[in-house]
């Protein structure tokens, strides 16, 4: 006589090996442990189903599946978000009903650009850095750098140029300088555990080398030492000639 089993015999032979020999080696992939999970159950191989399980935990706690940004809802949650972290932070600021005049024809396009270099760095990055967006902000487009809880640089990138007879705001993509000041910000990441190496910030000019002297500024000489990177306005000099 037969016995039919209507099952997938995709890991029957997992399952023939186990019931003979007591162990055997688990898929590496999750989709296919939880296929054999399902197996060694419908079979009542409940060895192999403890075996299964606690693999599929493992992989749960070591790997986390997705990057979480912020979007920010006032400037005191964002305060907050940034001094309570112990990563250096990256914010993009875009807006564009801030605008008051009509956009130059590659505004839009690198607008975009933007935003998807910021994408591309918190996929990147989030393990390392916090990331934050801002849609309520002042500006049209500026990403801004913080370590250790204050702003150590940010990067504008709108300016008012001069058409015939109008203005327009221009949004630009300073791609290099964006990647420098994100590749700057990672000296202020902490150390184990320690805060960041400070002789390595004195040694590469960061000013948080001396940061644990900052309580003992006003908000005057922070504001200071911001660096502060606009673009470059060139149509400013044809305007003071008209």
């Amino acid at each position: 006589g037969w016995i039919l089993i209507d099952r997938c015999g995709k890991h029957f032979g997992t399952i023939l090996n186990y019931l003979r020999d007591g162990a055997v080696p688990l898929p590496e992939s999750r989709r296919e442990i939880e296929e054999l999970l399902a197996e060694a159950k419908y079979y009542l191989v409940q060895g192999l189903v403890d075996e299964c399980q606690a693999a599929l935990q493992q992989n749960k706690d070591a790997y986390e599946p997705f990057c979480k940004v912020p979007v920010i809802t006032s400037s005191k949650e964002e305060q907050k978000l940034i001094a309570t972290s112990n990563k250096p932070a990256v914010k993009l600021l875009y807006n564009r009903s801030n605008n008051k005049y009509s956009y130059t024809s590659n505004s839009d396009d690198n607008m975009l650009k933007n935003i998807e270099l910021f994408d591309k760095l918190s996929l990147r990055f989030n393990g390392r850095v916090l990331f934050i967006k801002d849609v309520i902000g002042d500006e049209i487009c500026c990403w801004s750098f913080y370590g250790q809880g204050r702003k150590i640089a940010e990067v504008c990138c709108t300016s008012i140029v001069y058409a015939t007879e109008k203005k327009q705001t221009k949004v630009e993509f300073p791609e290099a300088r964006i990647y420098e000041e994100t590749l700057n910000i990672l000296l202020y990441e902490s150390q184990d555990g320690r805060g960041p190496d400070n002789a390595l910030l004195e040694a590469t000019g960061g000013a948080a080398g001396r940061s644990h002297h900052l309580e003992e500024d006003d908000e005057r000489e922070r504001i200071e030492r911001v660096r502060r990177i606009h673009i470059k306005r060139p149509d400013d000099r044809a305007h003071l000639h008209q």
